[in-house]
């Protein structure tokens, strides 16, 4: 009979053996490093710095003295090369990020798979062209920024709108336009009327704040592109980590589902939380405390529409092999989870 997740999480924690822990417990893991982006999007990371939650769940399990490295990188090309350079244990990116990942690895010695999903949230496109009023209307000078072009799942989303609008054979029509820029700066381009940024694909919460300027507005929601919800973040380690570390890594996913419960009870707190480790200084709690509680977002580690964003690069061409279910991405330690 199959485990279920929770005793999956009890096994990684507590039920190796004494030769087992010399195999997979390595004792000279007493650090792990953990990558993340800018946003809210990596707010169960920063609750999880805060309150120290993979510190308590290692601790729970035998192992007292792992100290967690958190590391702020803009954008998924800058994380995926420290994973795979060896440089970081743990990577929070969109789900393109993870198929391209997996596949490029799968061969290798060190496969990549993902531990969970991070969260569910939309991706919002903001202009200050004012004569468009979808992405059919932009000129072509009108430049849009994004994390990362072509392996950003904004990147991604703004193909797929672009197949759906242009015919399938024309995903890439709009790829010429977009330029590799980390949110916060290109929010401060878009802002600043001067720069060549006219449009930028991003996430909250600084979509909030530049629909709140006069002259922006909004042309694309990445929910309306892919039918629904989908993973925003995904974290991500490899399988001999995973091997090797097991109890690390389910005191990870422990941390995450901790975080999420305290999001969810504590709203506020967890703006408080915000606030101070993204130096949020334009927001009030009770703005930031809405953001956190908009219906649009789940904070969840259950992956959504995952298959869809990789059957979309099989499609065009970017993924040669296209995984069987949604559970070939990731490690076993979710895989009870009603995922997609």
């Amino acid at each position: 009979m199959a485990w279920n997740r929770r005793r999956i999480i009890a096994a990684g924690l507590a039920g190796c053996t004494a030769p087992a822990l010399s195999r997979f417990a390595r004792a000279d893991v007493t650090t792990i490093r953990i990558g993340k982006q800018y946003g809210l999007p990596y707010l169960p990371q920063m609750v999880m710095e805060r309150l120290k939650l993979v510190e308590k769940h290692a601790a729970k399990s035998g192992l007292p003295t792992l100290s967690v490295e958190w590391l702020s990188l803009s954008g998924p090309g800058a994380l995926n090369d420290a994973l795979l350079s060896g440089a970081i244990e743990f990577i929070n990116v969109g789900p393109p990020s993870v198929a391209t990942l997996w596949e490029k690895t799968r061969a290798s010695p060190r496969p990549v798979r993902a531990l969970c999903g991070v969260q569910s949230m939309p991706y919002v496109m903001v202009t200050r062209n004012a004569t468009a009023k979808s992405i059919a209307e932009l000129s072509e000078k009108d430049k849009i920024a994004v994390p990362t072009v072509k392996i950003s799942a904004q990147a991604n989303v703004l193909e797929m709108a672009a197949a759906k609008l242009w015919g399938a054979d024309n995903w890439a029509k709009l790829d010429p336009q977009t330029l590799s820029i980390g949110h916060p700066d290109a929010m401060a381009a878009l802002l600043s009327g001067q720069a060549e940024i006219t449009t930028h694909f991003t996430v909250a919460p600084f979509y909030y704040y530049e629909l709140a300027s006069p002259g922006m507005h909004a042309i694309l929601k990445s929910y309306d592109v892919v039918g629904g919800h989908h993973s925003n973040g995904v974290q991500v380690t490899t399988e001999p980590f995973f091997k090797d570390n097991p109890k690390i890594c389910a005191a990870v996913l422990a941390a995450h589902e901790e975080a999420n419960a305290f999001i969810h009870k504590t709203p506020r707190q967890a703006a408080e939380i915000y606030a101070e480790l993204a130096k949020d200084t334009r927001n009030s709690l009770d703005r930031l405390t809405t953001m956190i509680a908009d219906p649009d977002v789940d904070w969840t580690t259950t992956p959504d529409k995952m298959m869809t964003f990789t059957s979309f690069l099989h499609t065009t061409g970017r993924l040669k092999t296209l995984p069987s279910s949604w559970k070939e991405l990731f490690l076993p330690l979710v895989h009870d989870l009603k995922g997609s």
